[in-house]
């Protein structure tokens, strides 16, 4: 299982004194060299967190993938086009909230999504879609035949213990429907330390993005041992059956 570092909330710290450290940049040549696998960022339309610069940045001097995190809007195709990351997780986005809050709806809005998808792929860009675990959507994003999705286990990890069971079943059982389809399924939000492990056991489930938890804990041990320490605990995870 690959692991996907998120350094948004490197950009917020730097960001909440209008200073230029500590830099995004130095965050993903730390996080590469110590283990990530792809390095993630989302350019958020209000730019709360990454600014354009560090897209361009990091893209240019990262050896692992880019997966660039980015609305449904022209501005963000554009953007995308022009950065030409590896990958591209569409997600959904409004400027109130605090993180993301949910999966993208791809049944309502399939013709605009498939437009996406096909532009992007055209450019040589793997586009994922970041989705709930829910059959119906899932079956969207094979009708727009999107290559690969990102399962939102945000449900998942804010569950109340007594609920947690069923959404990591929800999730599950999304994983192998895609996985069936032959669509590649990755997943991420809201995983830490504590709560990974459940999911790194779903074998369908190919690539982990995870960031809030990880510069959480770097603050504490460093973000090399953050990585390493996430690392193996997914490794466990997947070892040991069920």
């Amino acid at each position: 299982m690959l692991l996907g570092v998120n350094i948004d909330h490197v950009a917020t710290v730097r960001n909440a004194r209008g200073n230029i450290y500590p830099s995004p940049l130095e965050a993903a040549l730390l996080a590469e060299t110590h283990g990530a696998d792809l390095i993630t960022m989302h350019l958020r339309e209000d730019r709360r967190h990454i600014h354009d610069a560090d897209v361009f940045a990091v893209r240019n001097a990262i050896s692992t993938r880019l997966n660039l995190e980015m609305a449904l809007t022209p501005e963000m195709l554009d953007n995308a086009l022009a950065v030409q990351p590896a990958d591209v997780c569409i997600v959904p986005e409004k400027r109130q909230e605090i993180t993301t809050e949910g999966g993208l709806d791809v049944l309502s809005q399939q013709d605009k999504v498939a437009e996406y998808i096909q532009k992007l792929t055209a450019a040589g860009i793997r586009v994922s879609l970041f989705v709930d675990a829910d059959s119906n959507q899932i079956q969207a994003c094979r009708e727009v035949a999107a290559p690969v999705i990102e399962l939102h286990t945000g449900a998942y990890a804010d569950a109340a213990p007594q609920q947690r069971r069923q959404q990591l079943a929800r999730i599950e059982e999304a994983a192998h429907q895609a996985s069936e389809m032959g669509i590649i399924v990755n997943a991420g939000h809201g995983l830490n330390i504590h709560n990974v492990a459940p999911i790194a056991k779903i074998l369908a489930i190919q690539e982990l993005n995870i960031g809030h938890a990880l510069i959480a804990q770097a603050i504490f041990i460093g973000l090399p041992q953050a990585i390493e320490q996430m690392k193996t605990a997914i490794f466990r995870a997947r070892s040991i059956p069920y």
